[in-house]
């Protein structure tokens, strides 16, 4: 859908320039929304603060994971030779653990999901303020972004929008 729009509207500016006879040159840039994710200095933080804020849960799941393995691994080894009511106890034991390690984990899938699309929403709202700064300050006419088949670097915007943001980030505006 953006690519067609994108098509759409960069066909509706050709030929509104084209149709009135302007000679006016259209200031048209390029950035790849992607690669700037990727390259932002605030998209490290928000990963480093999901992992140290995510870290001890994921720890407490990898140890809940081990004991469930520690007490398969003795059902198996000594199953065997246990009476018929210790067995039942064991296997009932590793059956609510493993439904308590299940809920635990799907706990955590969605509140690690949720917090890293806050934290990923708040900064491509501010990646766009930056390419609108960019675009306004540069008088561009139109910026184009997902959907591009080839862009001349001659147009492309993607480092400027990185180094703005890299500077925002040296000075602690996150």
């Amino acid at each position: 859908m953006c690519r067609t729009l994108c098509q759409g509207v960069c066909l509706a500016v050709g030929l509104l320039l084209m149709g009135n006879g302007m000679a006016t040159e259209l200031k048209i840039g390029f950035v790849n929304a992607a690669q700037v994710l990727e390259q932002a200095p605030q998209a490290d933080a928000a990963r480093q603060r999901l992992e140290k804020e995510f870290s001890p849960r994921d720890k407490k799941l990898v140890a809940a994971q081990k004991k469930v393995r520690k007490l398969e691994d003795k059902l198996t080894r000594d199953g065997a030779i246990m009476s018929e009511s210790e067995r039942r106890k064991l296997e009932r034991e590793i059956l609510a653990q493993k439904r308590e390690l299940k809920r635990s984990q799907e706990e955590f899938r969605e509140d690690l999901n949720i917090r890293r699309n806050e934290a990923f929403d708040k900064l491509r709202r501010r990646v766009f303020e930056v390419i609108n700064d960019i675009a306004k300050g540069e008088k561009y006419d139109l910026i184009v972004s997902d959907g591009v088949v080839y862009a001349n670097e001659r147009i492309d915007i993607t480092q400027k929008v990185v180094g703005r943001l890299k500077k925002e980030f040296a000075a602690g505006k996150k």
